[in-house]
């Protein structure tokens, strides 16, 4: 179901009906559904033990997403949902998601997101930001030939 490359992480997806309105086209929100299911894969296959600390007291707040379409999908569509890290610094990342439509070897992009995580421990009533998991690091090394550190610095 997923791959990897140089530079991204992939979550390959068909686009099914219930994600799709009255005319035919993909709902927005499923947008950003396919980019929290990309990290979630991710973090199943590249960093496992971060999903422990997750159970245990981690939290991976999502501060921001947003997406811009290129392009119309609608159903039984074909997509790539390409996970790149874009920027890391301490205790925030920030991912970039390029949707790609793959028909017959050909690709388009249709759209283009990015979503802004912190991660945070403690009780819900007391959080405090926390650094990034080792494992998380090590897990988003491959990915991180063009990243930006959020302190200024070269990452």
């Amino acid at each position: 179901m997923t791959a990897t490359s140089t530079d991204y992480f992939e979550y390959s997806h068909t686009v099914g009906f219930e994600e799709t309105n009255l005319v035919g086209n993909v709902y927005y929100v499923n947008y950003l559904r396919w980019q929290g299911r990309c990290r979630e894969l991710f973090l199943k296959e590249k960093a496992p033990t971060v999903l422990a600390e997750v159970q245990d007291d981690l939290k991976l707040f999502t501060l921001k997403v947003d997406c811009e379409f290129f392009a119309e999908i609608t159903a039984f569509d074909e997509l790539s949902i390409r996970m790149r890290l874009s920027e890391l610094g301490q205790t925030q990342l920030e991912f970039t998601f390029d949707y790609v439509k793959v028909t017959g070897g050909a690709e388009i992009l249709v759209a283009r997101g990015r979503q802004r995580i912190a991660c945070m421990r403690g009780p819900n009533t007391a959080t405090v930001p926390s650094l990034i998991p080792g494992a998380l690091a090590e897990a988003l090394a491959p990915y991180s030939g063009r990243v930006r550190s959020l302190t200024g610095r070269a990452a």
